[in-house]
């Protein structure tokens, strides 16, 4: 069976640096990321009037979502937003969604993260106390029984009590949701539901519990504060976005599906777009490109000022070798959405493959170029390199490889490569200041210690 190798174009997957994911308990660890630019401009659709309402700068940058079918949302330090793939795909609707956002957003501005911190090492000294104590009263009774005793009575009543913090922190979350989605006039019916779904998923799969259970300890309390804002809402559901996420839905769950599974959840008889969408999908990853070609074909001919149609089309293209109709596709998608550094990024990529002229390297350069001012992407740099490498021009191939080096954590690779660009640049002022400002950046990420 067809696994994900297929899709590597449109699912540009990476690991976070490091020392962005050194958050909660100061343990570093990698998260496997996504990027699509139709999911990403839809959850900036419902959640920068969120963050408005919240008195915070929407930063498309600063949301991430993470590879892993699990039910979980979170933030960390810096107001990075990270949403599971599984979070979107089990939402009913896009009220569902928002609502998952506002809860994450009041978490940010109840400053639950670095409270967090202070609480975790506040458990760890506790922790040390009681070992402390613990074995005082075994030396005392001569009687390891007591020590035991003594060390499991106290990490009881520190859970306890961090567990009673934690559902605390979540109220107060809800809180803040439900005045955030008031203000955008948006009814707290979506959280609610959600916030009911986990409950029950929880209840029925007994130890087993969900991500986000784990890390939002729910309660009745929390349930009625939020039926009660429900009821009290004047707002009606929001259905201007569900069309948008059922497409959305859709694109996930198929590309991260197996074609069989896709199939049962869309079938044929299903000729919504949102369906038809999937099912092209699914055709892609069967390599049956006849009917994968068609379908897009369809969908285009519904839809035709629709940029990401042209996009899935232009992917096809690439990955079974039609370099030409790839690159006439992303062209036209870049055409309607010309404001997209993912496109830029995927038609500079394409044109690479196509032989290109001195003069179209040029072009192709000042598209990544703008694109990582947009959006800064390892993928921009990797291609940078290559084209300036195809230029003849290797200080700032090299130049390019260390930013690109940098982006995926590997510090110490990439100040090897400043030095050697550096070594190359020595007649060039504009590149030698670029080289040291990358090296100030990153020297102090490459010494510091990840546990």
């Amino acid at each position: 069976m067809l696994k994900n190798s297929c899709i590597k174009r449109l699912w540009r997957r990476f690991f976070l640096p490091l020392a962005v994911l050194a958050f909660m308990s100061g343990n570093a660890q990698a998260l496997s990321l996504i990027s699509d630019e139709e999911t990403e401009i839809f959850l900036q659709n419902i959640a920068a009037p969120i963050f408005k309402a919240a008195g915070l700068p929407y930063n498309r940058n600063k949301v991430f979502i993470v590879d892993d079918n699990t039910l979980n949302a979170f933030v960390s330090d810096g107001n990075y937003l990270f949403i599971n793939t599984g979070t979107i795909v089990t939402a009913d609707d896009a009220e569902e969604l928002s609502g998952v956002i506002a809860h994450e957003t009041g978490h940010i501005t109840g400053g639950h993260i670095i409270t967090q911190k202070i609480k975790a090492q506040e458990m760890q000294k506790v922790s040390l106390a009681s070992m402390i104590l613990a074995g005082g009263a075994a030396a005392a009774s001569g009687d390891g029984n007591v020590a035991m005793a003594v060390a499991l009575g106290s990490q009881t009543s520190m859970m306890t009590n961090y567990f009673r913090y934690r559902t605390e922190q979540e109220r107060s979350a809800d809180e803040s949701a439900v005045t955030f989605l008031k203000k955008t006039q948006q009814s707290p019916n979506g959280l609610y539901r959600f916030m009911k779904k986990i409950n029950k998923n929880n209840e029925m799969s007994g130890v087993e519990e969900t991500p986000y259970f784990r890390t939002h300890p729910m309660n009745q309390e929390r349930l009625k504060f939020l039926e009660k804002a429900v009821k009290e809402s004047p707002y009606t559901p929001n259905k201007a976005y569900d069309e948008e996420f059922a497409r959305v839905k859709a694109k996930i769950f198929a590309f991260l599906s197996e074609p069989q599974e896709t199939f049962k959840k869309y079938p044929l008889q299903n000729t919504s777009i949102a369906a038809q969408y999937a099912q092209t999908i699914a055709f892609y990853k069967l390599l049956n490109m006849e009917q994968a070609i068609a379908l897009i074909d369809k969908l285009i001919a519904k839809e035709p000022n629709n940029p990401f149609f042209y996009e899935l089309k232009a992917q096809m293209h690439m990955e079974t070798g039609n370099i030409a109709e790839a690159k006439a596709e992303y062209q036209q998608a870049l055409k309607l959405l010309p404001s997209s550094a993912s496109l830029q990024i995927s038609l500079a990529q394409v044109t690479l493959e196509t032989q290109p002229t001195k003069n179209e390297l040029q072009k192709i350069i000042t598209i990544l170029n703008k694109a990582n001012v947009m959006q800064p992407s390892p993928l921009a740099w990797m291609l940078l390199s290559r084209a300036y490498g195809m230029l003849e021009n290797q200080a700032y191939a090299t130049y390019a490889a260390a930013e690109y080096s940098s982006a995926i954590g590997e510090y110490k690779i990439a100040l090897k490569q400043l030095k050697s660009a550096q070594a190359m640049a020595k007649d060039n002022p504009a590149l030698l200041l670029k080289i040291s400002d990358l090296e100030n950046r990153i020297k102090p990420l490459s010494e510091r210690k990840f546990r």
